[in-house]
């Protein structure tokens, strides 16, 4: 038992510091993901090196430490997505509809054909905009009854899991789709303008995960997240940027994103969020995002019931309230350093990122 204990500790050492590595190959990348489920383990190793451990050991002395270290370095990742922390976004006090942007964001599942749920869904709860992700030309004309109240749309179905559509009360101008790193992976660009009259440039992504089954390396993830970042970094617009990013919040790459771009995340302070996945209580982690510039306080934010896809519709209501002094985290000269690494490797540049609205 003892030397299962020392084993396991290691073990757990090697996992906490495996993210610290730049490499991009999805193994290593993998270890972004469970930091929640490895703080867990954590507790449970530091119970059984109590009962099974001789205290006065030196061996006792050097795993306890260590994983003591380890927790305390997963938990400063997630502790800001819990309520320990202090709110990022400013909850708003503005109920004038004319202010507010609801968005419903939601990875359908491709082969999920259960759209009357999705349906009844969007009339429970009525949101502004409707972005679904891996919807093909089935969920396309499955939909297609939302247009009576959502008129304005972007349409790109695809049968590679990749597909995306927008669905909008609101008025959208400058609609673009591009595929920005990967041939077939596309991106959706436009400008929403609220009930106020105020327009907002919106980015909707859905870059493909680094896995065994996707893309070797997280790069072209990455660089997408990047180049995005690098076009909002400079603009005083209000942005909204929504989808499953296939990145967890409290990833090293979405963190660069929000140093980059200078958006805030609602979540901080309020809770994770997990929307992926469904069917395993234990593994799940969130996937699916809204950024947001400091123009917006939040009015709402709920991750909804399954309805059938292996990720849970996220509702997000902000409050246009451009007078509030909100800042995000900022980024170092070595994060500069870093994003130009990252776009290198696939040989983009921000210049290809849509700005409708400049």
């Amino acid at each position: 038992m003892l030397s299962a204990i020392t084993a396991l500790t290691f073990l757990f050492v090697i996992a906490t510091i495996m993210p610290l590595s730049r490499s991009s190959h999805w193994l290593l990348r993998a270890f972004d993901f469970p930091r929640l489920q490895f703080i867990i383990c954590g507790f449970i190793l530091l119970i059984n090196q109590l009962i099974f451990m001789q205290i006065s050991t030196i061996l006792f002395f050097v795993c306890f430490s260590l994983t003591i270290f380890s927790i305390a370095w997963q938990l400063w990742w997630v502790l800001p997505y819990t309520r320990f922390w202090h709110k990022e976004v400013e909850s708003s006090k503005d109920n004038d509809e004319k202010n507010q942007l609801t968005i419903l964001n939601f990875n359908v599942l491709m082969t999920n054909r259960d759209a009357k749920a999705l349906v009844e869904l969007v009339k429970r709860h009525n949101p502004d905009v409707l972005v679904t992700l891996e919807t093909d030309i089935w969920w396309e004309n499955a939909l297609s009854t939302l247009t009576n109240e959502m008129p304005y749309t972007i349409n790109c179905p695809l049968d590679n899991l990749y597909g995306m559509h927008v669905f909008s009360k609101l008025p959208l101008a400058e609609q673009e789709i591009k595929y920005l790193v990967e041939q077939d992976i596309p991106s959706m660009h436009t400008l929403i303008t609220l009930r106020n009259g105020t327009k907002v440039r919106a980015h909707f992504l859905h870059p493909a995960p680094p896995s065994p089954t996707e893309n070797e390396r997280s790069s072209e993830r990455d660089a997408e997240l990047i180049m995005v970042a690098e076009s909002i970094a400079k603009t005083e617009q209000p942005i909204i940027v929504s989808g499953d990013l296939n990145d967890v919040a409290w990833s090293s790459t979405t963190r660069l994103f929000r140093k980059i771009s200078g958006l805030l995340d609602p979540r901080i302070g309020r809770g994770m969020f997990n929307t992926f996945h469904t069917s395993y209580i234990f593994a799940r982690w969130p996937l699916d995002h809204i950024f947001h510039s400091k123009h917006f306080t939040l009015a709402k934010i709920k991750r909804l019931p399954s309805i059938g896809s292996d990720h849970f519709p996220l509702l997000t209501t902000l409050s246009y309230n451009p007078n509030k002094k909100q800042k995000g985290i900022t980024a170092e000269p070595e994060d500069i350093k870093r994003t130009k690494d990252i776009t290198q490797v696939e040989n983009v540049s921000h210049h290809d990122v849509p700005e409708p609205g400049e």
